[in-house]
């Protein structure tokens, strides 16, 4: 059986209300403008700084308002979230035969690992792979290829499940099986674009191609 790696945010659970209204209180303590909560669904998945540079302006703005981020997200944001419907079925399902799957996420592994603990989903994966505070292995083709090298997984045999496009030029980078998921915030065209070898809008899709 191939060896599955999980994107978190968007495939997991659902971070929308932690990571907008952290960054909205990131750009109100800034004083600039503050778009609506729905209008900010674009900054999920993506390497978090670079969302900021856009909505800011400039890399010393988006440095300053990451941290007003952290501020808030540390203790409040990480809990405004929740498990998708039908997520732990579908990963008690893979854990039955699938021998090792493990998350691999562009957040920061800190709270990664807090909010894969915090909805009991820990159980399930072996590690949780993602970014250090300063950058380090936000882009997701420097995370998948620490995380296939720290499992010591060959990457043709390995699957990488997620909902932006990130996920997919991530995993097709090395070599992996790219799978994309509807219910995150991903539209078809973005990861068909990205070259998705499967787009799921269901977890009994996803666990058809995992299973397969």
């Amino acid at each position: 059986m191939a060896t599955i790696y999980f994107d978190l945010d968007g495939t997991l659970t659902d971070p929308k209300p932690g990571i907008t209204r952290s960054i909205q209180h990131a750009l109100q303590r800034l004083d600039l403008a503050v778009p609506a909560e729905d209008e900010l669904t674009w900054c999920i998945g993506p390497p978090l700084h670079a969302s900021l540079k856009r909505l800011t302006g400039s890399d010393e703005l988006a440095d300053r308002a990451l941290l007003l981020y952290r501020e808030r997200f540390s203790e409040i944001g990480l809990f405004e979230n929740e498990a998708y419907a039908g997520i732990v079925d579908t990963l008690a399902t893979l854990a039955a035969t699938t021998p090792r799957m493990f998350v691999a996420t562009s957040k920061p592994a800190v709270y990664a690992t807090r909010i894969v603990e915090h909805f009991g989903l820990k159980p399930y994966f072996e590690r949780v792979f993602g970014s250090e505070l300063d950058g380090t292995r936000v882009d997701k083709r420097d995370l998948l290829r620490y995380a296939l090298d720290e499992a010591k997984v060959d990457a043709s045999s390995a699957i990488m499940i997620g909902d932006r496009s990130h996920d997919v030029i991530g995993a097709r980078s090395h070599g992996m099986t790219a799978i994309g998921v509807l219910y995150g915030y991903g539209s078809e065209a973005e990861l068909r674009d990205a070259g998705a070898h499967h787009i799921c809008a269901a977890h009994a899709e996803l666990l058809g191609h995992c299973l397969a």
